[in-house]
């Protein structure tokens, strides 16, 4: 899963280039009683068997039917995606990033699913990618699979009880910080692991009053998750406050972390062949590596946090409006997702977690996804990755500043390019 979530976190960059009308599609016709249906997939991590039970569901369920699935990259979901679903000559299904959705519904380049979200999971569908699928409370891309963040730790970085309330974690990492090694690894531009303080306080990156948007790191809540975020800056690491989360396990490796909050597929880059092209150390920090889902305020609950992943839709375009609706049910149905979950994939309905491989860190990373949290579902959410906004703050909370004044510029800025 590295290569798919890595590339996920800068997926907002492509959906600058979707803007325009509000929502969504409107399918263009029926099918007719043969044809071939195109599913565009991105990536490898859609396991080989799942592609071919995709397909030959399909086509035993519909005679005279074939199906056809095209790989493409993470380069391709930009203007080729906008290009491809605008003609004539569109694709039926297509897989894009979970924060990316709203920049192509935005665009009615998706076809509405509503009328068969019950039998697409309904409820069970995982809840944050419905929210960044959907505008103005209608679907129009489905769940397809997650990666969420868990915290790592091993026997030689920490050897205390699993903290069991978020401000328990704060305080083993200040107990466990010393001049060589963070308690917990907190680099200041690692915005993906400061979105969980906010969210667990009550606060939220920003809301819709209306047809407006309206900042939330200065509500309340979130300062109150700031000013903890500052004490794990000043008290409980040592990363660099200018500096992101790339390649995390180094530091886990040199022994430097006690707690690295990161995507569970760190979890092989941890445990890399310590000769390998990008070595692990699966002898040292590595040895009986556990990890656990971050907790929340109160003990017993999971913090939101922020899970990374792909959604999949139904082109408005689509020339086989129903039989791109069928593909996705069997896309979405227990048999397929079960085979996602069996290869590490967090799957899209929550009750399929039970498929997931049967080791302690899957288990962890799927309480995690079924706690996650979106981002605003704005079609210019990606303006405000790029802008590197919510990076420069945190940076100026880890370097001390305050924590109100920063956030209250925050805010202005979010809502600047929110409501533009």
């Amino acid at each position: 899963m590295k290569k798919t979530l890595g590339a996920l976190s800068l997926l907002g960059a492509s959906a600058l280039l979707l803007s325009g009308c509000a929502g969504g599609g409107t399918p263009t016709g029926g099918s007719a009683e043969t044809g071939d249906l195109t599913v565009w997939l991105v990536g490898t991590d859609t396991p080989q068997d799942a592609r071919d039970y995709l397909k030959k569901t399909f086509e035993d369920q519909n005679d005279g039917w074939t199906l056809t699935i095209e790989e493409k990259t993470w380069a391709d979901t930009g203007e080729a995606y906008v290009a491809a679903l605008s003609s004539n000559d569109a694709p039926d299904i297509v897989e894009v990033g979970n924060t990316q959705a709203p920049g192509f519904i935005s665009q009615g380049l998706f076809a509405d699913l509503s009328g068969i979200q019950d039998d697409l999971g309904g409820d069970d569908m995982l809840t944050s990618f419905v929210d960044l699928g959907s505008e103005d409370g209608t679907l129009y891309a489905a769940p397809y699979y997650a990666g969420s963040r868990v915290v790592f730790y091993s026997p030689a970085s920490y050897s205390g009880e699993v903290p069991t309330t978020l401000a328990d974690y704060v305080k083993a990492g200040i107990d466990g910080t010393t001049a060589t090694k963070s308690g917990i690894y907190a680099p200041g531009k690692d915005w993906y692991n400061a979105l969980p303080y906010i969210w667990a306080n009550g606060g939220e990156i920003a809301t819709l009053d209306g047809e407006k948007w309206v900042g939330g790191f200065s509500s309340e809540g979130g300062i109150a998750g700031l000013t903890m975020l500052q004490d794990v800056y000043a008290n409980a690491t040592i990363a660099p406050a200018d500096s992101d989360e790339t390649d995390p396990q180094v530091p886990f490796c040199a022994g430097e972390v006690g707690f690295l909050s990161a995507p569970a597929w760190v979890k092989w880059s941890i445990l890399a062949a310590a000769d390998a092209e990008a070595p692990g150390c699966p002898d040292e920090a590595g040895k009986d590596l556990a990890a656990f889902a971050l907790p929340g305020m109160s003990a017993g609950e999971v913090a939101p946090v922020f899970a990374g992943g792909s959604n999949i839709a139904v082109a408005a375009k689509s020339d086989a409006q129903d039989k791109a609706q069928a593909a996705l049910e069997i896309i979405l149905s227990e048999g397929y997702q079960k085979i996602l979950a069996e290869n590490g994939l967090i799957p899209a309905r929550t009750s399929f977690a039970q498929y997931l491989p049967d080791d302690a860190i899957t288990a962890e990373a799927a309480k995690a996804a079924a706690s996650s949290k979106a981002v605003p579902a704005s079609p210019k959410w990606a303006e405000v990755e790029s802008a590197g906004v919510i990076k420069d703050a945190l940076v100026k909370i880890a370097q001390g500043g305050d924590v109100t004044e920063i956030a209250t510029a925050l805010d202005g800025q979010i809502e600047a390019i929110l409501n533009s």
